[in-house]
Protein backbone atom coordinates (compact mmCIF):
# COMPACT_ATOMS: atom_id res chain seq x y z
CA UNK A 1 0.00 0.00 0.00
CA UNK A 2 2.98 2.28 0.26
CA UNK A 3 2.08 3.97 3.54
CA UNK A 4 4.10 5.18 6.50
CA UNK A 5 1.57 3.43 8.75
CA UNK A 6 1.81 -0.24 9.83
CA UNK A 7 0.10 -2.45 7.25
CA UNK A 8 -1.97 -5.58 7.81
CA UNK A 9 -3.81 -7.87 5.46
CA UNK A 10 -6.54 -8.35 8.07
CA UNK A 11 -7.65 -6.05 10.87
CA UNK A 12 -10.38 -7.08 13.31
CA UNK A 13 -11.91 -4.43 15.55
CA UNK A 14 -13.27 -6.35 18.51
CA UNK A 15 -11.91 -9.20 20.60
CA UNK A 16 -15.05 -11.13 21.47
CA UNK A 17 -17.06 -13.92 19.83
CA UNK A 18 -17.30 -12.41 16.34
CA UNK A 19 -13.68 -11.30 16.21
CA UNK A 20 -12.37 -14.66 17.39
CA UNK A 21 -14.63 -16.52 14.95
CA UNK A 22 -13.26 -14.42 12.11
CA UNK A 23 -9.64 -14.90 13.19
CA UNK A 24 -10.06 -18.67 13.29
CA UNK A 25 -11.71 -18.76 9.87
CA UNK A 26 -9.00 -16.56 8.37
CA UNK A 27 -6.30 -18.85 9.67
CA UNK A 28 -8.08 -21.87 8.19
CA UNK A 29 -7.96 -20.21 4.77
CA UNK A 30 -4.76 -18.17 5.06
CA UNK A 31 -2.02 -19.35 7.37
CA UNK A 32 0.39 -16.50 6.61
CA UNK A 33 -1.50 -13.22 6.14
CA UNK A 34 -0.69 -10.57 8.73
CA UNK A 35 -3.53 -10.11 11.21
CA UNK A 36 -4.24 -7.61 13.99
CA UNK A 37 -7.01 -7.63 16.59
CA UNK A 38 -7.82 -4.23 18.12
CA UNK A 39 -9.76 -3.95 21.38
CA UNK A 40 -10.44 -1.17 23.86
CA UNK A 41 -10.37 -3.77 26.65
CA UNK A 42 -7.09 -5.00 28.20
CA UNK A 43 -8.08 -8.67 28.48
CA UNK A 44 -7.69 -11.67 26.19
CA UNK A 45 -11.00 -12.82 24.71
CA UNK A 46 -13.43 -13.94 27.41
CA UNK A 47 -16.99 -15.21 27.52
CA UNK A 48 -19.27 -12.26 28.22
CA UNK A 49 -22.23 -14.51 29.15
CA UNK A 50 -20.12 -15.79 32.04
CA UNK A 51 -19.25 -12.50 33.73
CA UNK A 52 -22.15 -12.94 36.15
CA UNK A 53 -20.56 -16.19 37.36
CA UNK A 54 -17.25 -14.32 37.67
CA UNK A 55 -18.93 -11.60 39.76
CA UNK A 56 -20.62 -14.27 41.89
CA UNK A 57 -17.17 -15.69 42.71
CA UNK A 58 -17.92 -19.01 41.03
CA UNK A 59 -15.39 -18.54 38.22
CA UNK A 60 -11.87 -17.13 38.00
CA UNK A 61 -10.75 -15.19 34.94
CA UNK A 62 -9.03 -18.21 33.41
CA UNK A 63 -12.31 -20.11 33.73
CA UNK A 64 -14.15 -17.63 31.51
CA UNK A 65 -11.52 -17.15 28.81
CA UNK A 66 -13.01 -17.84 25.38
CA UNK A 67 -9.70 -19.24 24.12
CA UNK A 68 -6.49 -20.25 25.97
CA UNK A 69 -3.99 -17.48 26.66
CA UNK A 70 -1.63 -18.88 24.01
CA UNK A 71 -4.28 -18.57 21.29
CA UNK A 72 -2.94 -15.37 19.72
CA UNK A 73 0.65 -16.57 19.51
CA UNK A 74 -0.44 -19.94 18.15
CA UNK A 75 -2.51 -18.29 15.40
CA UNK A 76 0.14 -15.61 14.75
CA UNK A 77 -2.22 -12.79 15.60
CA UNK A 78 -0.93 -9.43 16.77
CA UNK A 79 -3.04 -7.63 19.35
CA UNK A 80 -3.54 -3.97 20.14
CA UNK A 81 -5.34 -3.98 23.47
CA UNK A 82 -6.59 -1.06 25.57
CA UNK A 83 -6.77 0.97 22.36
CA UNK A 84 -10.00 2.43 21.04
CA UNK A 85 -10.51 2.90 17.29
CA UNK A 86 -12.06 6.27 16.57
CA UNK A 87 -12.26 6.70 12.78
CA UNK A 88 -12.27 4.59 9.63
CA UNK A 89 -11.14 5.89 6.23
CA UNK A 90 -12.34 3.39 3.63
CA UNK A 91 -10.92 5.29 0.66
CA UNK A 92 -7.35 5.10 1.99
CA UNK A 93 -8.02 1.93 4.01
CA UNK A 94 -6.78 3.45 7.25
CA UNK A 95 -8.00 2.87 10.79
CA UNK A 96 -7.29 5.72 13.20
CA UNK A 97 -7.01 5.15 16.94
CA UNK A 98 -8.21 7.53 19.63
CA UNK A 99 -4.60 8.49 20.45
CA UNK A 100 -3.99 9.54 16.84
CA UNK A 101 -2.00 6.52 15.69
CA UNK A 102 -3.13 4.89 12.47
CA UNK A 103 -2.72 1.64 10.58
CA UNK A 104 -3.52 0.33 7.11
CA UNK A 105 -5.59 -2.69 6.19
CA UNK A 106 -6.62 -4.70 3.15
CA UNK A 107 -9.68 -6.28 4.78
CA UNK A 108 -11.32 -5.12 8.01
CA UNK A 109 -14.01 -6.55 10.27
CA UNK A 110 -16.09 -4.36 12.55
CA UNK A 111 -16.98 -6.64 15.46
CA UNK A 112 -17.05 -3.81 17.97
CA UNK A 113 -20.21 -4.87 19.80
CA UNK A 114 -22.50 -2.56 21.71
CA UNK A 115 -22.38 0.09 24.39
CA UNK A 116 -24.60 -0.09 27.48
CA UNK A 117 -27.74 2.01 27.19
CA UNK A 118 -27.67 4.59 29.96
CA UNK A 119 -30.80 6.78 30.21
CA UNK A 120 -30.77 10.26 31.65
CA UNK A 121 -31.18 10.17 35.42
CA UNK A 122 -30.50 12.82 38.00
CA UNK A 123 -27.65 11.63 40.20
CA UNK A 124 -26.23 9.05 37.80
CA UNK A 125 -22.69 10.34 38.46
CA UNK A 126 -22.71 9.11 42.07
CA UNK A 127 -20.35 6.45 43.37
CA UNK A 128 -22.10 3.09 43.36
CA UNK A 129 -23.70 3.36 39.89
CA UNK A 130 -22.56 0.65 37.47
CA UNK A 131 -23.24 -0.92 34.11
CA UNK A 132 -22.69 -4.64 33.57
CA UNK A 133 -21.48 -5.65 30.12
CA UNK A 134 -17.72 -6.16 30.53
CA UNK A 135 -15.21 -7.86 32.80
CA UNK A 136 -14.05 -4.41 33.90
CA UNK A 137 -17.60 -3.69 35.09
CA UNK A 138 -17.58 -6.90 37.13
CA UNK A 139 -14.22 -6.02 38.70
CA UNK A 140 -15.40 -2.52 39.62
CA UNK A 141 -18.60 -3.88 41.16
CA UNK A 142 -16.70 -6.55 43.06
CA UNK A 143 -14.42 -3.92 44.59
CA UNK A 144 -17.48 -1.95 45.75
CA UNK A 145 -19.48 -4.82 47.23
CA UNK A 146 -17.98 -4.47 50.72
CA UNK A 147 -20.27 -1.48 51.31
CA UNK A 148 -23.40 -2.91 49.64
CA UNK A 149 -26.33 -4.46 51.48
CA UNK A 150 -29.03 -3.65 48.93
CA UNK A 151 -29.09 -2.88 45.22
CA UNK A 152 -31.51 -1.71 42.55
CA UNK A 153 -31.08 -3.26 39.13
CA UNK A 154 -32.63 -1.16 36.38
CA UNK A 155 -33.78 -3.56 33.69
CA UNK A 156 -35.30 -7.02 33.81
CA UNK A 157 -33.74 -8.43 30.65
CA UNK A 158 -30.87 -10.89 30.32
CA UNK A 159 -28.26 -8.55 31.77
CA UNK A 160 -30.46 -7.44 34.65
CA UNK A 161 -31.53 -10.92 35.71
CA UNK A 162 -27.98 -12.28 35.45
CA UNK A 163 -26.47 -9.53 37.61
CA UNK A 164 -29.34 -9.83 40.09
CA UNK A 165 -28.54 -13.52 40.56
CA UNK A 166 -24.84 -12.77 41.06
CA UNK A 167 -25.63 -10.12 43.69
CA UNK A 168 -28.00 -12.47 45.54
CA UNK A 169 -25.09 -14.92 45.83
CA UNK A 170 -23.25 -12.14 47.69
CA UNK A 171 -26.23 -11.85 50.10
CA UNK A 172 -27.28 -8.51 48.61
CA UNK A 173 -30.98 -7.62 48.80
CA UNK A 174 -31.98 -6.89 45.20
CA UNK A 175 -34.88 -5.06 43.61
CA UNK A 176 -35.34 -5.28 39.83
CA UNK A 177 -37.12 -2.32 38.21
CA UNK A 178 -38.44 -3.17 34.73
CA UNK A 179 -40.35 -0.69 32.55
CA UNK A 180 -42.25 -3.43 30.71
CA UNK A 181 -44.96 -5.59 32.27
CA UNK A 182 -42.78 -8.70 32.53
CA UNK A 183 -39.16 -9.66 33.06
CA UNK A 184 -37.25 -11.10 30.07
CA UNK A 185 -40.16 -9.96 27.91
CA UNK A 186 -38.12 -9.78 24.69
CA UNK A 187 -37.31 -13.49 24.73
CA UNK A 188 -40.09 -15.15 26.74
CA UNK A 189 -43.83 -15.39 26.34
CA UNK A 190 -46.00 -14.08 29.15
CA UNK A 191 -46.52 -17.46 30.81
CA UNK A 192 -42.81 -18.29 30.87
CA UNK A 193 -41.98 -14.80 32.12
CA UNK A 194 -44.31 -15.31 35.07
CA UNK A 195 -42.61 -18.63 35.83
CA UNK A 196 -39.20 -16.94 35.79
CA UNK A 197 -40.49 -14.08 37.96
CA UNK A 198 -41.75 -16.60 40.53
CA UNK A 199 -38.32 -18.28 40.61
CA UNK A 200 -36.66 -14.88 41.06
CA UNK A 201 -38.98 -13.82 43.87
CA UNK A 202 -38.48 -17.19 45.54
CA UNK A 203 -34.86 -16.17 46.13
CA UNK A 204 -35.91 -12.98 47.89
CA UNK A 205 -35.62 -10.56 44.96
CA UNK A 206 -38.29 -7.87 44.63
CA UNK A 207 -39.59 -7.07 41.14
CA UNK A 208 -41.22 -3.78 40.20
CA UNK A 209 -42.70 -3.75 36.68
CA UNK A 210 -44.23 -0.98 34.62
CA UNK A 211 -41.94 1.69 36.09
CA UNK A 212 -38.57 3.32 35.53
CA UNK A 213 -35.96 5.06 37.68
CA UNK A 214 -35.84 8.81 37.16
CA UNK A 215 -33.36 9.86 39.85
CA UNK A 216 -30.63 8.46 42.07
CA UNK A 217 -30.39 9.87 45.60
CA UNK A 218 -27.30 10.19 47.75
CA UNK A 219 -26.77 8.93 51.26
CA UNK A 220 -27.80 11.21 54.12
CA UNK A 221 -24.71 13.30 54.83
CA UNK A 222 -22.84 11.76 51.88
CA UNK A 223 -24.35 12.93 48.61
CA UNK A 224 -21.45 11.48 46.58
CA UNK A 225 -22.52 7.88 47.20
CA UNK A 226 -25.73 6.08 46.21
CA UNK A 227 -28.40 6.02 48.89
CA UNK A 228 -31.54 5.20 46.92
CA UNK A 229 -33.59 5.78 43.78
CA UNK A 230 -36.80 7.56 42.82
CA UNK A 231 -39.27 5.87 40.45
CA UNK A 232 -41.39 7.66 37.86
CA UNK A 233 -44.42 7.52 40.18
CA UNK A 234 -42.48 9.16 43.02
CA UNK A 235 -41.81 5.95 44.97
CA UNK A 236 -38.44 5.98 46.73
CA UNK A 237 -36.36 2.86 47.28
CA UNK A 238 -33.29 2.79 49.48
CA UNK A 239 -30.17 1.00 48.17
CA UNK A 240 -26.38 1.14 48.26
CA UNK A 241 -25.81 0.27 44.60
CA UNK A 242 -27.54 0.89 41.26
CA UNK A 243 -26.88 -1.31 38.24
CA UNK A 244 -28.08 0.04 34.90
CA UNK A 245 -28.86 -3.08 32.85
CA UNK A 246 -31.27 -1.89 30.19
CA UNK A 247 -29.40 -3.37 27.25
CA UNK A 248 -26.83 -2.36 24.67
CA UNK A 249 -26.82 -0.12 21.64
CA UNK A 250 -24.71 -1.01 18.56
CA UNK A 251 -21.44 0.92 18.37
CA UNK A 252 -21.94 2.55 15.00
CA UNK A 253 -19.40 5.38 15.28
CA UNK A 254 -16.76 3.76 13.06
CA UNK A 255 -19.27 2.82 10.37
CA UNK A 256 -20.79 6.28 10.37
CA UNK A 257 -17.37 7.94 10.18
CA UNK A 258 -16.71 5.89 7.03
CA UNK A 259 -20.06 6.52 5.34
CA UNK A 260 -21.04 2.86 5.63
CA UNK A 261 -24.76 2.15 5.36
CA UNK A 262 -26.45 1.71 8.72
CA UNK A 263 -29.97 1.29 9.99
CA UNK A 264 -30.37 0.17 13.60
CA UNK A 265 -27.09 -1.65 13.02
CA UNK A 266 -24.52 -1.92 10.23
CA UNK A 267 -26.22 -3.41 7.18
CA UNK A 268 -24.52 -6.54 5.85
CA UNK A 269 -25.21 -9.13 3.16
CA UNK A 270 -25.05 -12.89 3.50
CA UNK A 271 -21.26 -12.64 3.06
CA UNK A 272 -21.23 -10.27 6.08
CA UNK A 273 -19.77 -7.52 3.89
CA UNK A 274 -20.98 -3.96 4.40
CA UNK A 275 -21.77 -1.39 1.72
CA UNK A 276 -18.01 -0.85 1.24
CA UNK A 277 -15.86 -3.47 -0.43
CA UNK A 278 -13.39 -5.08 1.97
CA UNK A 279 -15.26 -3.89 5.08
CA UNK A 280 -17.21 -6.53 7.02
CA UNK A 281 -19.29 -6.50 10.20
CA UNK A 282 -20.74 -9.09 12.57
CA UNK A 283 -22.10 -9.58 16.06
CA UNK A 284 -24.05 -7.08 18.13
CA UNK A 285 -23.21 -4.25 15.74
CA UNK A 286 -24.47 -5.95 12.56
CA UNK A 287 -27.99 -6.06 11.15
CA UNK A 288 -27.92 -9.51 9.57
CA UNK A 289 -30.48 -11.99 8.24
CA UNK A 290 -32.87 -13.49 10.81
CA UNK A 291 -34.33 -16.73 9.44
CA UNK A 292 -37.27 -16.74 11.87
CA UNK A 293 -38.45 -13.27 10.88
CA UNK A 294 -37.31 -13.52 7.25
CA UNK A 295 -35.58 -10.14 7.31
CA UNK A 296 -32.45 -8.37 8.53
CA UNK A 297 -32.46 -7.65 12.26
CA UNK A 298 -30.19 -7.09 15.21
CA UNK A 299 -29.75 -10.40 17.05
CA UNK A 300 -27.13 -9.62 19.73
CA UNK A 301 -26.34 -13.08 21.03
CA UNK A 302 -23.09 -14.97 21.33
CA UNK A 303 -23.62 -17.88 18.85
CA UNK A 304 -24.79 -15.56 16.07
CA UNK A 305 -21.77 -13.32 16.58
CA UNK A 306 -19.37 -16.25 16.36
CA UNK A 307 -21.04 -17.71 13.25
CA UNK A 308 -21.17 -14.30 11.55
CA UNK A 309 -17.50 -13.82 12.36
CA UNK A 310 -16.61 -17.19 10.84
CA UNK A 311 -18.45 -16.31 7.62
CA UNK A 312 -16.82 -12.87 7.47
CA UNK A 313 -13.38 -14.37 8.09
CA UNK A 314 -13.68 -16.89 5.28
CA UNK A 315 -14.77 -14.20 2.84
CA UNK A 316 -12.03 -11.82 3.98
CA UNK A 317 -9.51 -14.56 3.16
CA UNK A 318 -11.03 -15.22 -0.27
CA UNK A 319 -12.95 -18.39 0.60
CA UNK A 320 -16.61 -17.89 -0.24
CA UNK A 321 -19.06 -18.47 2.60
CA UNK A 322 -22.66 -17.45 3.22
CA UNK A 323 -24.35 -16.62 6.52
CA UNK A 324 -27.38 -18.92 6.78
CA UNK A 325 -29.11 -16.55 9.15
CA UNK A 326 -29.43 -16.52 12.89
CA UNK A 327 -32.23 -15.64 15.25
CA UNK A 328 -32.75 -14.72 18.88
CA UNK A 329 -31.76 -17.86 20.80
CA UNK A 330 -31.12 -18.08 24.50
CA UNK A 331 -30.57 -20.80 27.04
CA UNK A 332 -31.06 -19.65 30.62
CA UNK A 333 -30.79 -21.21 34.03
CA UNK A 334 -31.12 -18.13 36.19
CA UNK A 335 -32.41 -18.79 39.70
CA UNK A 336 -32.38 -22.56 38.94
CA UNK A 337 -35.06 -22.46 36.23
CA UNK A 338 -33.86 -23.98 32.90
CA UNK A 339 -35.39 -22.21 29.88
CA UNK A 340 -34.68 -22.35 26.17
CA UNK A 341 -36.22 -19.81 23.81
CA UNK A 342 -35.66 -19.00 20.16
CA UNK A 343 -37.22 -16.95 17.39
CA UNK A 344 -40.65 -15.39 17.51
CA UNK A 345 -42.21 -16.48 20.80
CA UNK A 346 -45.11 -14.01 21.16
CA UNK A 347 -46.60 -13.18 17.73
CA UNK A 348 -49.15 -10.39 17.95
CA UNK A 349 -50.41 -10.41 14.37
CA UNK A 350 -50.09 -12.44 11.22
CA UNK A 351 -50.94 -15.99 10.19
CA UNK A 352 -49.28 -17.93 13.01
CA UNK A 353 -50.26 -21.19 14.67
CA UNK A 354 -49.36 -21.56 18.34
CA UNK A 355 -49.01 -24.97 19.99
CA UNK A 356 -48.61 -24.93 23.76
CA UNK A 357 -48.66 -27.35 26.67
CA UNK A 358 -48.10 -26.73 30.39
CA UNK A 359 -48.12 -29.52 32.96
CA UNK A 360 -46.45 -29.82 36.37
CA UNK A 361 -44.48 -26.57 35.79
CA UNK A 362 -43.15 -27.96 32.49
CA UNK A 363 -44.00 -25.56 29.69
CA UNK A 364 -43.52 -26.15 25.97
CA UNK A 365 -44.56 -23.81 23.19
CA UNK A 366 -43.94 -23.88 19.46
CA UNK A 367 -44.96 -21.15 16.99
CA UNK A 368 -45.56 -22.15 13.36
CA UNK A 369 -46.00 -20.22 10.14
CA UNK A 370 -46.71 -21.91 6.81
CA UNK A 371 -45.98 -25.25 8.45
CA UNK A 372 -42.50 -24.23 9.63
CA UNK A 373 -41.31 -23.52 13.16
CA UNK A 374 -40.52 -19.82 13.70
CA UNK A 375 -40.45 -19.72 17.51
CA UNK A 376 -40.13 -21.95 20.56
CA UNK A 377 -40.04 -21.82 24.36
CA UNK A 378 -39.20 -24.78 26.60
CA UNK A 379 -39.20 -24.60 30.42
CA UNK A 380 -37.75 -27.21 32.83
CA UNK A 381 -37.82 -30.15 30.37
CA UNK A 382 -35.44 -28.76 27.75
CA UNK A 383 -33.86 -32.03 26.59
CA UNK A 384 -35.70 -32.02 23.25
CA UNK A 385 -35.22 -28.32 22.55
CA UNK A 386 -32.13 -28.86 20.42
CA UNK A 387 -33.88 -31.16 17.95
CA UNK A 388 -36.83 -28.76 17.67
CA UNK A 389 -34.41 -25.89 17.11
CA UNK A 390 -32.68 -27.91 14.38
CA UNK A 391 -35.99 -28.32 12.56
CA UNK A 392 -36.63 -24.61 12.98
CA UNK A 393 -33.21 -23.56 11.72
CA UNK A 394 -33.42 -25.80 8.66
CA UNK A 395 -36.92 -24.63 7.72
CA UNK A 396 -38.38 -28.15 7.84
CA UNK A 397 -42.14 -28.39 7.23
CA UNK A 398 -43.51 -30.07 10.37
CA UNK A 399 -47.24 -29.98 9.65
CA UNK A 400 -47.62 -33.78 9.56
CA UNK A 401 -46.14 -34.31 13.01
CA UNK A 402 -46.53 -30.93 14.70
CA UNK A 403 -48.43 -32.26 17.72
CA UNK A 404 -45.52 -34.57 18.57
CA UNK A 405 -43.20 -31.58 19.01
CA UNK A 406 -44.56 -31.08 22.53
CA UNK A 407 -44.32 -34.71 23.63
CA UNK A 408 -42.03 -35.71 26.49
CA UNK A 409 -40.32 -38.31 24.32
CA UNK A 410 -40.05 -36.30 21.10
CA UNK A 411 -36.84 -37.09 19.25
CA UNK A 412 -35.45 -38.30 15.96
CA UNK A 413 -37.56 -41.44 16.21
CA UNK A 414 -40.67 -39.23 16.21
CA UNK A 415 -39.95 -37.91 12.72
CA UNK A 416 -41.48 -39.50 9.61
CA UNK A 417 -39.18 -42.19 8.23
CA UNK A 418 -38.09 -40.33 5.09
CA UNK A 419 -37.38 -37.12 6.99
CA UNK A 420 -35.50 -39.04 9.68
CA UNK A 421 -33.31 -40.73 7.06
CA UNK A 422 -32.81 -37.46 5.22
CA UNK A 423 -31.66 -35.65 8.33
CA UNK A 424 -29.40 -38.46 9.41
CA UNK A 425 -27.80 -38.54 5.99
CA UNK A 426 -27.48 -34.79 5.59
CA UNK A 427 -26.45 -33.84 9.08
CA UNK A 428 -25.33 -36.99 10.93
CA UNK A 429 -26.12 -37.50 14.59
CA UNK A 430 -23.06 -35.47 15.52
CA UNK A 431 -24.33 -32.39 13.72
CA UNK A 432 -27.77 -32.75 15.27
CA UNK A 433 -26.15 -32.89 18.72
CA UNK A 434 -24.36 -29.63 17.88
CA UNK A 435 -27.80 -27.96 17.88
CA UNK A 436 -28.68 -29.57 21.19
CA UNK A 437 -25.59 -29.17 23.32
CA UNK A 438 -25.22 -25.35 23.28
CA UNK A 439 -28.87 -25.07 24.24
CA UNK A 440 -29.05 -27.67 26.97
CA UNK A 441 -25.77 -26.67 28.63
CA UNK A 442 -26.53 -22.98 28.66
CA UNK A 443 -23.62 -22.11 26.37
CA UNK A 444 -25.72 -19.74 24.31
CA UNK A 445 -26.63 -16.38 25.70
Amino acid sequence: MGSEHPEYRYVIVGNSAGGIGAAEAIREADSDGSMLIVSDEPYPAYSRPMISEYLAGEKEIDDILFRPRGFYAEKRIETLLSKKASALDVARRILVMEDGTALCWEHILLACGGSPIFPRMTGSEKMGVFTFTTLRDADRMSAYLHRVRSAVVIGGGLIGVSVAEALVKHSVQVTIVEMRDHVLSLMLDEETSEMEAAAIRNKGVSIVTGHTVVAINGLPGDSDHVGGVVLDDGTELTCDMVVVAIGVSPRLELAKSAGIRVNRGILVGHDMQTSHNGVYACGDVAEAYDFAYGTERLTPIWPNAYLGGKVAGYNMAGQKASYPGGTAMNSLKYFHLPIVSAGLVSPVEGDYEVLSRTQDSVHRKVVLKDGRIVGMVFVLAIENAGIVYGLMRDGVIVSDFKQKLLDDDFGLASLPYELRQERLKASTVRKIRSYYEPLATGAAG
